[in-house]
């Protein structure tokens, strides 16, 4: 039996989540307590419907999971697997397996996970297009939901302007909700990752989107409530980020939209308001690096002697927002020289426009 259908066994077992899985593992391998009898399972705290799941496992229902895996840009990954994400692993109830159509590495790249209202209004879904934009133009990975309204033009935020999105599903792989993003789930995975804790023929249950957002704040450095009602799942999601020590971030709104009574909630609370990408960048360095270190790297490093273009201009420009004028009065260039240098430099990614000006990106 190969060591992903003894994992596959185990994650099957009603009732045996996340953590005591854990606890488990920290003892035995899933091999070791798939070949148990059914007196020693019991004696570490299985269950009768539990210890039958384990001795007389869905065969044909594992069969095709391990099929499943075998297809083009699908693959599972198990706690044991080096390819797990390291934040996503540090949580108190990882999931003992992630299913994952696209690219599995970059679930290990830096990640600002992107939240907020199904029925978002029109300023809260340009809010969410031009923050993933500016998100990924500075080397993040922009994680959502899915979900319509805010999820989906995040991730529609990241995909057309060149950048990686990864969407946790609260169902299975193959039976994708909302079915209006089957379109976009497709694309995601092209450019990104799809990625659930779910066999691929689950559907879409209730109890599964609390489950599915302790993911999406799991693999990330931090959250951003875009807009959300006082009880929401963006509000879920945020509760986690705290529990999990990563940042929350929300963006204000007017007092009289009901969309914005959540975020302005959260900023009571002590999550940073949040007015520009810039605002952002500061406060998940630590969580950055420590992704950076441990993230299989599928980029080309640069030779140590490659000089940066316009030196002097980008000199200039640094972690927060910078006027054209200004860039032009420092680097003592008129500004119309400055603006074709600039755009030289966002489009290889070395700075990024945001409101009120440039920012230099991590690769810059």
């Amino acid at each position: 039996m190969s060591d992903l259908r003894y994992w596959l066994t185990l994650s099957a077992v009603p009732s045996l989540g996340g953590f005591r899985i854990g606890k488990l593992l920290g003892r035995y391998t899933p091999a070791e307590l798939c070949h148990m009898g059914s007196e020693e399972l019991a004696g570490i705290g299985f269950k009768p419907a539990q210890i039958r799941a384990l001795l007389h496992p869905q065969q044909a229902r594992i069969d095709r999971c391990l099929q499943w895996s075998e297809m083009p840009d699908q693959t599972i990954l198990s706690l044991a697997d080096p390819r797990y994400p390291t934040l996503l692993k540090e949580i108190a109830s990882p999931p003992p397996l992630l299913f994952v159509r696209g690219d599995p590495a970059c679930l290990s790249f830096p990640q600002i996970a992107m939240v907020g209202s199904r029925s978002a209004s029109l300023d809260g879904r340009e809010s969410a297009y031009e923050f993933a934009a500016a998100l990924v133009a500075a080397d993040y990975v922009v994680t959502s939901g899915l979900a319509l309204g805010i999820d989906g033009q995040a991730h529609q935020g990241a995909l057309r302007n060149g950048g990686t999105t990864v969407a946790v599903l609260g169902s299975g792989l193959d039976k994708v909700y909302p079915a209006k993003h089957r379109e976009l789930a497709a694309l995601i995975a092209e450019q990104g990752a799809l990625v659930s804790e779910f066999w691929p023929d689950e559907a879409p249950r209730p109890q599964n989107f609390p489950r599915r957002n302790r993911v999406i704040s799991g693999l990330s450095v931090g959250v951003l409530v875009v807009e959300a009602a006082p009880k929401s799942g963006s509000l879920i999601t945020a509760r986690y980020a705290l529990e999990q020590g990563r940042e929350v971030f929300a963006i204000p709104g007017p007092i009289q939209r009901p969309g914005s009574r959540g975020c302005h909630a959260l900023i009571k609370s002590g999550a940073k308001l949040v007015e520009s990408p810039v605002d952002i960048f500061d406060e998940v360095g630590a969580l950055t690096e420590c992704a950076k270190n441990n993230q299989l790297d599928r980029r080309l490093p640069q030779p140590e002697n490659e000089k940066l273009p316009f030196q002097a201009l980008l000199a200039t420009v640094g972690s927060e927002a910078t006027p054209v004028d200004v860039v032009a009065e420092r680097s003592g260039q008129p500004v119309h020289e400055v603006m074709m240098q600039l755009l030289d430099l966002e489009l290889q990614g070395l700075v990024t426009a945001v409101p009120g000006g440039y920012i230099r990106s991590r690769r810059g």
